[in-house]
């Protein structure tokens, strides 16, 4: 989307970089603090990549309002929101690359637009009618996308772990030194058997993964304190044989540099990593959720100060690459193409019911094709 550009040239990145590394699991990697400023140096990053990522933001936020609308109007069944964790979600999921397969958890569907999926594709998941490409088969927001390598997470938490594990074992075993497979989670994961087994398994066999963990302070109701004796989630993966990266979630460019860190090394051949995101979840859940019921609301007022979009903003202001005027279009042309998409697909028909007898065998058993056929002829199946 086309907007205006400030005229002030950017300030230039400066060299002596923090290592996330170096700053460790009991540590929190920072580069800009909830002021805007830089606390440590910014890297050079990819031309208009800061830009982008704030787009993306922005798109994401207004996206999800206007999704989670139609669910409180009756016209979509579920949603959950990213409202507070674009910041995660979109600054660890620009460090992967095309060839790349990701394993989602539920808040990450910014990272399928911006790996490409159309957005058209996002919204018909949500309607399940017949623009879906999924058929309506899963719940909304479980987005799947094979052209991107963006894959259905499953609603059981934490089973991404071990299919991001599993797909990072296969990539060695078929000898694709250039892919690396991402697994993303919630703090409540870290609860699962699922968790302990993937991560044990990528850290036995060295396996080119990267699991992120959006630690969102919740899980559903159940607050990290009684999730975790631990003093942090990402110290955990020491005890898997695999180093583990704490970083301040809301704080988009520090999770872009410790992940792209951390998938740099996996594709040396160099092994798994475990990357705690520190955020907060602004919102519910998901749709069906009502977060006063179990928490104190003046917690998410602290952290609405520390929202990661207007964090990136005043950095981007400041080194004048952004302005109100820019903002304001963007906002506008997002708006127009969010509402054209969702007229363009709430206008599809509904899914033949046949299709639910589709995509399961190559050959049809006998037993399923006189259910399909009394289907059609419209007899009691």
């Amino acid at each position: 989307m086309a907007t205006k550009r400030s005229k002030k040239a950017p300030a230039k990145p400066a060299t002596n970089t923090v290592d996330p590394y170096e700053v460790g699991p009991l540590g929190l990697y920072q580069l800009v603090d909830e002021n805007g400023e830089e606390v440590n140096p910014v890297p050079e990053l990819p031309e208009g990549l800061a830009v982008k990522l704030l787009e993306a933001m922005l798109f994401q936020r207004a996206l999800d309002q206007r999704m989670l609308n139609l669910q409180r109007q009756g016209r979509i069944g579920f949603y959950g929101t990213a409202k507070g964790q674009e910041g995660a979600a979109l600054g660890s999921g620009a460090a992967f690359e095309p060839q790349d397969w990701l394993f989602p958890a539920l808040r990450e569907g910014a990272v399928a637009l911006w790996r490409g999926m159309p957005l058209d594709q996002y919204v018909a998941q949500c309607f399940g009618n017949s623009h879906d490409h999924t058929k309506g088969r899963q719940m909304p927001c479980h987005y799947s996308d094979y052209d991107t390598k963006y894959l259905s997470l499953s609603s059981p938490i934490a089973t991404q772990v071990s299919q991001a594990a599993g797909a990072a074992r296969a990539v060695q075993v078929k000898g694709h030194k250039d892919v690396v497979c991402g697994g993303y989670l919630g703090d409540g994961a870290t609860s699962e058997n699922d968790f302990h087994a993937g991560l044990n398994f990528a850290g036995v066999w060295k396996s080119p993964v990267v699991f992120v963990c959006q630690n969102n302070q919740w899980a559903i109701s159940v607050p990290l304190s009684m999730q975790t004796a631990s003093e942090t989630l990402a110290v955990k993966a020491e005890a898997y044989g695999m180093p583990g990266l704490r970083v301040d979630g809301n704080d988009v460019l520090a999770c872009y540099v410790a992940t792209k860190a951390a998938i740099e090394r996996a594709r040396r051949g160099e092994g798994p990593t475990f990357v705690e995101c520190l955020t907060y979840r602004l919102g519910g859940h998901s749709s069906s959720d009502d977060p006063t019921k179990y928490r104190d609301e003046t917690e998410a007022k602290k952290w609405e100060a520390r929202d990661p979009l207007i964090r990136h903003k005043k950095w981007l202001v400041a080194r004048g690459e952004w302005d109100e005027e820019r903002e304001t279009d963007f906002l506008a042309e997002s708006g127009a193409a969010i509402s054209e998409t969702i007229a363009k697909v709430e206008a599809a028909e509904p899914l033949d019911v046949e299709t639910l007898f589709t995509d399961v065998w190559a050959e049809m058993p006998a037993m399923l094709k006189d259910q399909r056929d009394r289907y059609v002829a419209d007899e009691p199946v």
